[in-house]
């Protein structure tokens, strides 16, 4: 059986779920486009510890990490089960790849998971393990975390990054909620991304932050671009697809790919 690719996804914000915009269509088809998975391991930005930590809760919780929004925004859960047994294995190959990692059941499902797991799995009858990113460590300990989870997708489990292809939340306040058109620092910066991965030039996006046109100002923190780089390694590193792109808010690029 072929295995299933690694997906990175831009999930937005947490009123994607209800926004009528491309970003959510596309996030709508995306699960019955992929080969079913047992399992889902989603590695999300907005999980963020030191070194790797892994759900092993077999009932995750919901978690509303977000403020100001509606009030049907906090009623929604994502009741997808845990696999404690799975996150034991990806504690320990991880450990084997010379990772800091250990299990925890403190977690759950941020809106970085259960977001676009909302749209694509609308049923929640997955099971979904939470691995967490290290915002202190950079591309490459992501990329070799992605690496180490990557027979995982031999074994029917998808791999995915939730993050965001670009994260300015200052400039998107002052852009406001109609301004959909990317000013000119996102589109070079979402240019030169896209290229490098289509290309396969891995080195330069492991060092994106001093190669890609205004690669700071698109990213002012690393957390939510450092899911990309766990797909491309769980993809086996090289080249991948786009699958979308489109944009919200001005400046949040809601691009997508698949890796191997």
């Amino acid at each position: 059986m072929t295995s299933i690719p690694a997906i990175f996804v831009s999930h937005g914000s947490p009123t994607l779920v209800l926004d009528d915009v491309p970003a959510r269509a596309f996030l709508q088809g995306l699960g019955d486009s992929l080969p079913r998975p047992r399992a889902i391991v989603a590695v999300s930005a907005h999980y963020e510890t030191p070194g790797v930590r892994v759900n092993t809760d077999a009932q995750p919780r919901t978690i509303h990490d977000f403020y100001g929004f509606p009030k049907a925004m906090y009623e929604m859960r994502y009741d997808a089960p845990g696999d404690p047994a799975l996150a034991a294995d990806i504690v320990g190959r991880l450990t084997a790849a010379g990772l800091d990692a250990d299990g925890e059941e403190r977690w759950g499902f941020d809106h970085g998971t259960w977001v676009p797991l909302t749209l694509m799995y609308p049923e929640a009858d997955i099971p979904v393990v939470a691995v967490s990113v290290d915002p202190e460590a950079g591309p490459d300990h992501h990329r070799r975390l992605g690496a180490a989870l990557a027979p995982l997708r031999d074994d029917r489990v998808l791999i995915l990054g939730s993050g965001a292809f670009t994260h300015n939340l200052g400039e998107l306040r002052r852009g406001g909620r109609a301004e959909l058109n990317a000013p000119d620092w996102v589109e070079r910066f979402v240019d030169w991304t896209a290229g490098a991965i289509a290309e396969g030039r891995t080195d330069d996006l492991l060092h994106y932050r001093e190669r890609a046109p205004d690669a700071a100002r698109n990213h002012p923190t690393e957390e939510h671009f450092l899911p990309l780089f766990a797909a491309l390694g769980a993809g086996g590193g090289g080249n991948g697809r786009r699958l979308h792109t489109s944009t919200t808010f001005s400046v949040l690029s809601m691009d997508a790919y698949a890796f191997g």
